[in-house]
């Protein structure tokens, strides 16, 4: 059977989509290639025209997700948008509650520490881009102290983020999401 020009890649692209939200939402251990291949419409076998291994596709999901985020900055850079509305953003309940959408940082964290060298590589590289991103907003002080300060503000969100949706007593949940953006507010001089 062939398929029209552009298909293989339509196909990978679909299967990046299915992946990225189900290791966001179940985690990537949890998370088998029979899973994601049958939500995708595909046969297993169909998963190595694409990927040579989970691993592969776990560094493709990272990459590909962390640069969405990453264009996501660029575009607030160029449009003004402060430091303050990007920490609102990023830790509020509707963030919290749609992990599958949300920050692949947050959400996976804690398995890519666990992970070869070369998704930990990707994975560095794209988190450097965010701080430094995030350090082109921020207002007051030289380079070094807006590095330092927006290391310190993307620790404090990822971390908020990832207890809030840890526990399970909503109203410690909300506390938590407020508490760190009156936190990271106060890091960036926005308070």
């Amino acid at each position: 059977m062939r398929y029209d020009k552009g298909h293989k890649d339509e196909t990978r692209r679909h299967i990046l989509e299915v992946a990225s939200a189900k290791f966001r939402e179940s985690g990537i251990a949890a998370v088998g290639l029979a899973g994601i291949m049958s939500e995708a419409g595909l046969t297993n076998g169909a998963f190595y025209t694409h990927f040579a291994s989970k691993e592969e596709l776990v560094r493709e999901v990272l990459t590909d997700a962390l640069t969405r985020r990453e264009e996501r900055h660029k575009a607030n850079l160029e449009n003004g948008v402060a430091v303050e509305t990007v920490i609102r953003d990023y830790l509020s309940t509707r963030h919290r509650d749609h992990a599958g959408t949300g920050c692949p940082t947050a959400a996976l964290v804690a398995e890519i520490a666990r992970h070869p060298k070369a998704t930990r590589d990707a994975f560095t590289d794209k988190v450097s881009d965010l701080v430094g991103l995030m350090a082109k907003q921020i207002r007051q002080g030289t380079p070094d102290e807006r590095r330092r300060k927006a290391i310190t503000i993307y620790s404090t969100m990822v971390g908020a983020l990832q207890l809030s949706r840890a526990v399970n007593d909503r109203q410690l949940s909300d506390e938590i999401l407020e508490n760190a953006v009156d936190a990271a507010l106060t890091i960036a001089n926005e308070r």
